[in-house]
C-alpha cells in the first residue's frame, strides 16, 4: 500500500484529548490517516513523500473566525497610514501617492488613527494634498473614514441630494459644514463611488490576501460580511471567491457571511433569505456560505460602539446601527429563514439589544437541519449579567485579543478605568461554559498573525505595557485551541478539522518553536516553517521538499 505523505521526527500537538502528542503523521487523500508514536509506518505501507521535520513542532492549521479577505487584499495596495503619528505626515503620504496617479484617480489610504494623530484629517487639507483628486482615507477601526471635498461633491453631500444611510452620520462643524468625516453606514457614500469592484479585481485581491494567510499558518478563515452594506465589495462577491478557487488562488478554506441587507423576503416561506432559498452550509469545506452578518453598532476606537453610559472621553455614548426594533426584526427574520446569525456588537448597549433579539428568535421554531451556532462578533464590553445571558442563550463570543495590544490603551481611555476590565474578556467566557473562537478582524485595527493573537490572549498587554483584565488571561494551549478547535467548532466543522486525528483534514502548521513552551514574549516571533492544507503545501513547500498545493503528490 502507498500513502501520500509521512511527516516524521516531529513534535505533534494533535489537540485531540484521546491522543494529545505524537511523533509522526501519515496522510492520504487529504486526510490524516494515522497518528504515530514513532517514525515508522506499518509493514507493507510506503509513503510517496517522506518529510523529516527535524524535531519541529506541528499543530493543526490556524483558523481566523472573523476577518475580511477581499478587503485586506485590496488594502495591500493602499497607502499604509497606521504608523503615522501626525496629520502632516498623513497629508505628505497622500501627496506622494497622488503624484503617481492621473488627475481624476482616487487616492485611497487605510489605517489612520485619529487618537494618535490628534484629530481626523481635514477635507480641505486633503484637497490640497491630493491636488483636487478624490481622497478616501479609512480609519483603522473601519467604522469611520475621512474624505476630500471632491468625494463629498460626487456623493451629493454638499448639495443635499445624498440620502444618508440609516445608522450613518456625516460629521459637521459648528457652522454646519461637513468636515469630511463619515461615520458607520455613511461611509457607503464614499465607497459606492468605487463599488462594485469587478469580479476579476476582487479575485486578485483574494489571491493576494490568502497567500499572506498561508505564510502565517492559516488554513481556514471566515469572511465577515460580503455583497452588501458599507462592508461589501460587490453584489457578485461570491463569484470572486469562486473565480479565485477556479484559478487555484484560494490558499485557504473560506466561509462567507452575507451582510444582512442582501437578504430578502422569501416568497411563501418564513423569514428572509437569499435568492433560490440559499442559506448557511451551501458549498463544501473549501468554500461555503456561512452565517448572516448584521451590525448592531460601531467600534470603540472610533467611539461609535453603542454604550449604556457615555464614553469617558466623549460627551456621547456611541451609536446603534439602526433603530433597535429594526435590528431586532432583521435578526429574528433571518433566523426564521434558517440562518445562523453573526451579530456585530461591541458596546454593552449593543450587546443588550443583540441578546434581546437572539432571545426572541429562540422562542420561534428553528427551521434548519441542526441547531444554529449564533455568534456575537467582538463582544467588546460584556458585564457579568450579559455574560450570563449569552451562556443561557448559547450565543458564542468571537473576540479579537490582538485589539488589546493594538488599541487597548485607546479602548481603556474610551470606557474609563471602571469598565476597562470588561474589555474583550476570555477566561470569563470559558468559565461560563462558552467557547471562544479566535479571530483578527483584519484589516481592521490589528495585525492578523495568529501567533501574535495567541501572545495577546496570554499576556493581555497593551502597546504602552498596561495589562487589561489580568484575570481574563489564558494559557498558551487554551489560546491555541481558540485558533483551532474552537474556531472549527463554531463553523460546524468539529468532526472534520481543528484536530490532527485520523479521518480529519490534514490541515497543519510546522513551527520553528513550540508555542506551548516558549517564553510568552517570543510567541509572536515563532517562525511558520510550512503550512499544509489537505496535506499539500500552501507555504514552505521547498523547505519540506513537497510539491505545492495543486500539484500531485
Amino acid at each position: 500500500m502507498h500513502i501520500d505523505l509521512l511527516l516524521r521526527d516531529a513534535d505533534v500537538h494533535t489537540l485531540d484529548d484521546a491522543h494529545p502528542r505524537a511523533r509522526a503523521l501519515a496522510v492520504h487523500g487529504g486526510r490524516v490517516l494515522a497518528v504515530l508514536d514513532d517514525d515508522e509506518l506499518p509493514a507493507g505501507v510506503h509513503a510517496r513523500h517522506v518529510v523529516d521535520a527535524g524535531g519541529a513542532t506541528v499543530v493543526p492549521g490556524f483558523d481566523d473566525a472573523h476577518q475580511h479577505t477581499a478587503w485586506f487584499g485590496q488594502s495591500l495596495g493602499e497607502i499604509a497610514l497606521g504608523a503615522l503619528r501626525d496629520l502632516d505626515a498623513v497629508y505628505d503620504a497622500v501627496a506622494a501617492r497622488a503624484a503617481e496617479l492621473p488627475p481624476d484617480a482616487f487616492v485611497v489610504g487605510s489605517g489612520y488613527d485619529d487618537v494618535a494623530l490628534g484629530g481626523s484629517p481635514d477635507r480641505r487639507a486633503l484637497d490640497r494634498a491630493g491636488g483636487g483628486r478624490p481622497v478616501w482615507l479609512k480609519h483603522r477601526s473601519a467604522h469611520v473614514c475621512a474624505v476630500s471635498t471632491s468625494v463629498l461633491e460626487r456623493a451629493g453631500v454638499l448639495d443635499g441630494s445624498a440620502a444618508i444611510p440609516a445608522g450613518g452620520v456625516v460629521v459637521r462643524d459648528e457652522d454646519g459644514e461637513p468636515t469630511g468625516v463619515l461615520l458607520e453606514a455613511a461611509q457607503a457614500l464614499a465607497g459606492d463611488l468605487l463599488r462594485p469592484y469587478s469580479v476579476e479585481d476582487l479575485a486578485d485581491a483574494i489571491a493576494a490576501a490568502t497567500a499572506v494567510f498561508a505564510r502565517e499558518g492559516i488554513t481556514h478563515v471566515t469572511e465577515a460580511g460580503i455583497a452588501g452594506g458599507w462592508i461589501g465589495r460587490s453584489p457578485r462577491e461570491l463569484a470572486a471567491y469562486q473565480l479565485a478557487r477556479e484559478r487555484g488562488d484560494l490558499a485557504v478554506r473560506v466561509d462567507l457571511m452575507p451582510e444582512t441587507s442582501v437578504l430578502r423576503d422569501t416568497d411563501g416561506g418564513p423569514g428572509r433569505g437569499l435568492d433560490l432559498g440559499l442559506r448557511p452550509g451551501l458549498g463544501d469545506l473549501d468554500l461555503r456560505i456561512g452565517p448572516m452578518k448584521i451590525f448592531f453598532d460601531g467600534a470603540l476606537s472610533s467611539r461609535t460602539a453603542a454604550m449604556r453610559e457615555p464614553y469617558a472621553d466623549r460627551d456621547h455614548a456611541g451609536y446603534l446601527g439602526d433603530d433597535p426594533d429594526v435590528l431586532r426584526r432583521a435578526l429574528v427574520e433571518a433566523v426564521a429563514g434558517g440562518w445562523s446569525v453573526a451579530a456585530h456588537a461591541i458596546g454593552d448597549r449593543a450587546v443588550d439589544v443583540a441578546l434581546d433579539a437572539f432571545e426572541e428568535a429562540g422562542r420561534r421554531p428553528w427551521p434548519g437541519v441542526r441547531p444554529p451556532r449564533h455568534r456575537l462578533e467582538h463582544a467588546g464590553v460584556v458585564d457579568d449579567a450579559a455574560l450570563a445571558r449569552m451562556a443561557a442563550l448559547g450565543v458564542t463570543p468571537v473576540p479579537q485579543a490582538r485589539f488589546l495590544h493594538e488599541i487597548g490603551d485607546s479602548m481603556a481611555a474610551a470606557v474609563g478605568d471602571d469598565r476597562a476590565d470588561l474589555l474583550y474578556r476570555h477566561a470569563s467566557f470559558l468559565r461560563a461554559g462558552l467557547r471562544v473562537p479566535a479571530s483578527s478582524d483584519r484589516p481592521c485595527v490589528a495585525d492578523g498573525h495568529p501567533l501574535r493573537g495567541i501572545r495577546s490572549m496570554v499576556q493581555r498587554r497593551t502597546a504602552a505595557g498596561r495589562v487589561l483584565g489580568p484575570e481574563e488571561a489564558v494559557d498558551a494551549e487554551t489560546a491555541l485551541r481558540s485558533y483551532t478547535v474552537d474556531a472549527a467548532w463554531v463553523a460546524g466543522d468539529e468532526d472534520v478539522r481543528g484536530h490532527l486525528s485520523p479521518g480529519f483534514a490534514a490541515d497543519l502548521v510546522v513551527l520553528g518553536d513550540d508555542p506551548l513552551r516558549v517564553d510568552p514574549d517570543r510567541l509572536g516571533d515563532i517562525e511558520v516553517v510550512a503550512t499544509l492544507r489537505d496535506g499539500r503545501a500552501t507555504h514552505g513547500a521547498g523547505v519540506l521538499g513537497l510539491p505545492p498545493d495543486g500539484d500531485t503528490p
